[in-house]
């Protein structure tokens, strides 16, 4: 479900105990920080058994059901005579399944020479696997032959991509929060729904995780303005897309942690993960009012035509509910533009793992001095704050404001001529 969830809710089944799946096909719909997501089926069989039911929320890893994999058993949709009877002996049929293939599986060995499938090399590829690593899986397939499920369940158990950390216990205080008053008839009272629920928990915890530091630069994007407003209406003609602020802020971003890479980690304990993609989260709000972070994966690989193309699709995505798993996880680095809702400067909450988080300020102009040839000379400048907030356990203020500075000069250094091809 990705390397961020920890626990996810039964929606709906879409198959019943007795029915006959497909590999892949779609047997139940379960919702998983904040995305709504189809489950596949890992295997052909029957549905023998059905342990979670709908709105149940489980961890990831628990059975929640159990697929006879022998095709020459027929489970009878109808009511069987004797209903204790039927169960009692299919529970020992899955029983002598399920042991003859662990012992199948223990004599599997992994071939170097194995072939592998175009679906189990996407996968690799995807999770930045090597060749090596992929050929020291063992293959439940013919033969030892690797399979998707195979493949999974090794990306599930190895030691990276980082496990989600159980929720540190805090201390019961013995302080007696203040009594909330309520007037009858007045007042009202709003349940959380389920994203605000984990939006609230995530910002609890980031807050008693790391030490936040906040600091902040001024930011001259004239050039940027005005190179905006001559492309758009071009933009939009030619690629049939906005352009807006936002992939720009993302390359400028991609091209900081470059020079300062150690931005760019997450922290383990007493060890600190250098992660070698750039994967830039932009914070996004939704039309409920809640929030979202979809993620620009190897943004420093992109061109800003790329990135554009990227932006929108993720945005779009975001406001009609359609953003996929993969698309929301696995942010190394996030972004929020508080300008968006006319915001001077903001001073945002890490997205935990990462360790600092930029907000983007409203774009104002304003008279401003500047150096010219001529000498100092007033003029009227679109300026904009940026802040870093920055987990101080990793990250000192050398290299926060260093990184900072870096993002703003890269900002003011746009070229106004920058054409888009």
């Amino acid at each position: 479900m990705g390397e961020s969830i920890s626990e996810a809710t039964i929606l709906n089944w879409l198959k019943n105990v007795g029915d006959t799946v497909l590999e892949d096909e779609t047997i139940l719909e379960v919702a998983t920080d904040k995305v709504d997501s189809e489950v596949p089926s890992p295997c052909d069989g029957v549905i023998a058994e059905i342990r979670c039911q709908p709105n149940e929320v489980v961890e990831v890893g628990k059975v929640i059901a159990i697929i006879h994999v022998d095709k020459d058993l027929a489970i009878k949709s109808t009511k069987p005579k004797d209903a204790k009877q039927e169960t009692v002996a299919l529970t020992n049929t899955i029983k002598e399944s399920i042991d003859t293939q662990e012992r199948v599986a223990k004599k599997l060995v992994s071939n170097p020479d194995a072939f592998l499938s175009p679906l189990v090399i996407s996968i690799a590829q995807k999770e930045n696997l090597t060749i090596e690593e992929v050929q020291s899986i063992s293959g439940t397939g013919v033969d030892g032959r690797i399979r998707k499920s195979d493949v999974m369940h090794y990306l599930q158990h190895r030691k990276y991509p980082l496990p989600s950390r159980p929720k540190p216990q805090t201390p019961k205080s013995s302080y007696n929060a203040p009594p909330i008053s309520f007037i009858e008839g007045k007042d009202r009272i709003v349940e959380m729904d389920r994203m605000r629920g984990m939006i609230a928990d995530h910002m609890v915890y980031s807050k008693q995780t790391s030490p936040h530091v906040t600091s902040y630069v001024e930011v001259d994007v004239t050039n940027i303005v005005n190179w905006r407003n001559k492309m758009k209406h071009e933009f939009q003609k030619m690629h049939g897309e906005k352009l807006t602020y936002t992939p720009i802020f993302v390359e400028a971003v991609a091209k900081a942690i470059k020079e300062y890479p150690m931005i760019n980690v997450s922290v383990d304990d007493k060890k600190i993960v250098v992660h070698k993609d750039i994967n830039v989260g932009m914070a996004t709000a939704l039309p409920s009012g809640n929030l979202i972070v979809p993620v620009v994966r190897n943004a420093d690989e992109k061109n800003l035509l790329e990135l554009a193309k990227n932006v929108n699709h993720l945005a779009n995505s975001a406001r009609n509910n359609a953003l996929k798993p993969d698309e929301i996880g696995g942010s190394t680095f996030t972004i929020s533009n508080v300008g968006t809702f006319g915001s001077l400067m903001g001073t945002p909450i890490i997205n935990q793992p990462e360790v600092a988080i930029l907000a983007l300020g409203i774009i104002k102009k304003r008279p401003e001095v500047i150096t010219t040839d001529k000498g100092d000379e007033i003029a009227i400048r679109s300026m904009m704050y940026l802040s870093l907030s920055f987990d101080h356990r990793v990250v000192d203020g050398f290299l926060g404001g260093s990184f900072l500075r870096k993002v703003g000069d890269e900002l003011e250094a746009f070229d106004s001529n920058r054409e888009i091809k």
